[in-house]
């Protein structure tokens, strides 16, 4: 499946997806929920879906850094460890996941995205200002940076959620600042990450760089509006984007189950 062989009314469609995939992920995370699907409908493998999504999750997460960034709302120099131990995690995890199955995470996620979820609407004033930070440089990179950004190389769904969480807990920035830096992170974790699927030569790239530039625009228009609308933007589409992926992994994992106890009711 590539470019020459993909009809250009399914290219456009794939490029709006990306649009939007993008636009939700710099806001709250989750655009994977759109994209993914998507270009399974369109015929990709399984491994090369998430391949070439994780192309165009590269192209959207470094747009809305590169905005924030530019903004002043992300210090690079600062984050210099977080980074490094997050690209570290990722690799590793990216690895790891060759050679052993996720079940068990599989089985686990769904809970702590609930969670998160519920812990954003039962606490409305969590990330509303900038508190005092319970971790720093190293200690904070390792578990911020590099726990993190080894889930997102080992499995991937939701960690533009763990990466806002991780600041608004424990370095206690406001929300909008927890969002602008998880996505300096989650573009590191998602670059490292995209490495191996390079070299395993699953990435379609025709109709990733089409979905690369729609996401570019997405990630942008969302990354605009995290400064202009910080925390009244913020929460509400985090509670529901991690209402949505929870949903959605269970359906992934216990569909069958699910439909055979409500076909008993």
């Amino acid at each position: 499946m590539d470019l020459f062989v993909v009809s250009p009314l399914l290219l456009g469609v794939l490029f709006l997806v990306a649009v939007l995939a993008a636009f939700i992920d710099s806001i709250a995370g989750g655009g994977g929920l759109l994209s993914v699907p998507s270009l399974l409908a369109a015929g990709l493998s399984p491994a090369q879906a998430l391949a070439t999504n994780k192309l165009q999750s590269v192209g959207g997460s470094f747009s809305a850094s590169l905005y924030f960034v530019r903004r002043g709302a992300v210090n690079l120099r600062e984050q210099r460890l977080n980074i490094a131990m997050t690209f570290i995690g990722a690799v590793c995890g990216a690895v790891l996941i060759q050679h052993i199955q996720a079940d068990v995470l599989r089985q686990v996620l769904p809970l702590l995205l609930l969670a998160i979820g519920c812990w954003f609407l039962l606490m409305p004033r969590l990330g509303e200002v900038d508190r005092e930070q319970r971790l720093h440089g190293l200690a904070y990179a390792l578990v911020g940076g590099g726990c993190v950004g080894f889930y997102d190389g080992f499995f991937g769904p939701g960690a533009g959620s763990f990466y806002a969480l991780a600041f608004v807990t424990l370095c206690g920035f406001n929300l909008a600042k927890a969002t602008a830096h998880a996505k300096v992170l989650n573009f590191t974790s998602n670059f490292g990450s995209l490495l191996f699927f390079v070299f395993g030569g699953k990435v379609v790239w025709g109709t990733g760089i089409v979905m690369l530039i729609g996401a570019f625009i997405g990630a942008r228009l969302g990354a605009r509006l995290v400064l202009s609308r910080g925390q009244k933007l913020i929460r509400p589409m985090v509670v529901t984007v991690s209402a949505v992926m929870s949903a959605k992994l269970l359906w992934d994992s216990h569909g069958s189950e699910l439909m055979a106890w409500f076909a008993t009711l």
